[in-house]
């Protein structure tokens, strides 16, 4: 049977619709997942049958977070927040870390997941920075590999994808900063900005900052090998 995947769903500031992309539908189902889409609930017994429910834990993109929850007040180039979809997810988070469930966060996934470990993270990368970065908010088709990633050997994501540096796309303004053990920084850019983390005491939990879900749909072979690493490990 093919695992069933959470994907985490985008909301817009009125609460009307819950919305997943079709690249992350398609990334999921590309690599033999069933993806099921997750509203914000809020009850902790919801949380516990869902986590229950589902194979893996697929963390999206979407808006900014709330700074509130690691210790800090809104920076002037915050963007938009859904407080609801945080408290949902650091719940969610916790669960499947005490269970040791797999899971996979692209973009706002990659924040939420080291926030809930006890990380922290740039409001805004571009003015927090004490030195000049990349553009990370790339000007180019969202299938395009702006710029590179490198990789350290030995990590999940080396393993995954057998390469220590390829290309990626880049489309956020926030960035991790503080990752706290026993998550490890598995890549970064040339710049220095944190692209990937990992958990080094769970089987499967690993998190990018750009969105190999887009770069999939073109046939990107890192893109494709970290959903089908995903999916086969909640199929285990």
């Amino acid at each position: 049977m093919k695992p069933i995947i959470g994907v985490t769903s985008f909301t817009e500031l009125n609460g009307t619709d819950y919305m997943i992309t079709v690249d992350d539908a398609n990334a999921v189902l590309q690599a033999g997942g069933l993806p099921v889409a997750l509203p914000n609930l809020l009850d902790i017994s919801d949380i516990d049958e869902i986590v229950q429910s589902i194979d893996g834990l697929y963390l999206t993109g979407g808006y900014d977070i709330d700074p509130t929850l690691f210790g800090e007040e809104p920076h002037p180039k915050l963007g938009n927040i859904v407080p609801s979809r945080d408290a949902f997810e650091l719940m969610l988070i916790r669960k499947f870390l005490e269970l040791d469930k797999p899971i996979l966060g692209v973009c706002r996934g990659c924040q939420i997941l080291n926030i809930a470990v006890g990380g922290d993270m740039y409001q805004d990368t571009g003015s927090q920075v004490d030195h000049d970065i990349l553009q990370h908010r790339q000007l180019a088709p969202k299938t395009h590999g702006s710029h590179f990633v490198d990789v350290p050997k030995g990590t999940l994501l080396h393993q995954i994808t057998g390469s220590e540096r390829f290309k990626i796309n880049s489309r956020h303004h926030q960035s991790n900063r503080y990752v706290p053990t026993p998550f490890r920084v598995s890549g970064t850019a040339s710049d220095g900005v944190i692209e990937a983390i990992e958990s080094e005491a769970h089987s499967f939990v690993l998190a990018v900052q750009w969105h190999p879900e887009s770069m999939a749909t073109g046939g990107d072979a890192p893109s494709l090998k970290i959903f089908e690493a995903f999916v086969g490990a909640c199929r285990k």
